[in-house]
């Protein structure tokens, strides 16, 4: 079984691939279309807002069953920011990595003087499939708890504000292996809500 899921990003690709291999899914990127087709405005105001229009496009453009996430860093000091925002928090950039790059500075800044439990963070994940009939037909989310380091960005792995958001165990996301995270992220987590219902969508269940 084949799911078209919404992106161009091989890490999420290479995550949501591993989760959903044991059930017989091959997830593919957008790229399989073998066409750009355009990117809906993420104008909703929640994650669920964004992952739906995302999936609701995607499916009908393509006239397949369509896979969206929206995810992002929730701040307790920065009442919940960058939240929706985060992939484009300190500006759009002109790659990945300078918006990365762009957005933990931003993220160091807005935190300096901060202590103590003001400093959690979490990451969230809501995850939406559409039906090309104009459906949401399953919906689920995950979250991943952390804190933002006081210390300076660490780790070679991951992306995005992954090397300043430090776990339980004093690692940050970004000193974690692909599959260590695989297992605890906040994508794994709403991946593998969401699988047992998505088997059944795409078996016409």
């Amino acid at each position: 079984m084949s799911l078209l899921v919404a992106t161009t990003n091989p890490h999420k690709l290479d995550e949501l691939r591993a989760i959903f291999a044991p059930l017989g899914i091959t997830a593919v990127g957008l790229d399989s279309l073998g066409k750009s087709l355009p990117e809906p405005y993420e104008d909703g105001s929640t994650f669920e807002e964004n992952a739906a229009k995302k999936a609701l496009s995607y499916a009908f453009l393509s006239g397949q069953v369509c896979l969206a996430d929206d995810s992002g860093l929730e701040v307790e000091a920065l009442k919940g920011e960058p939240g929706v925002h985060s992939a484009y928090w300190a500006g759009r950039g002109n790659t990945r990595a300078e918006r990365d790059a762009a957005n933990n500075l931003r993220l160091t800044a807005e935190m300096d003087g901060i202590v103590g439990a003001a400093r959690a963070a979490r990451y969230v994940c809501c995850i939406c499939v559409g039906s090309p009939d104009g459906r949401i037909v399953a919906t689920s989310r995950g979250e991943m708890a952390g804190r933002v380091t006081t210390g300076a960005a660490r780790g070679k792995h991951g992306f995005g504000y992954d090397p300043l958001i430090e776990l339980g165990d004093g690692r940050t996301v970004a000193e974690l292996s692909e599959a260590e995270k695989n297992a605890i992220s906040h994508r794994s987590a709403a991946a593998r809500a969401i699988a047992p219902k998505l088997a059944e969508i795409l078996r016409g269940g």
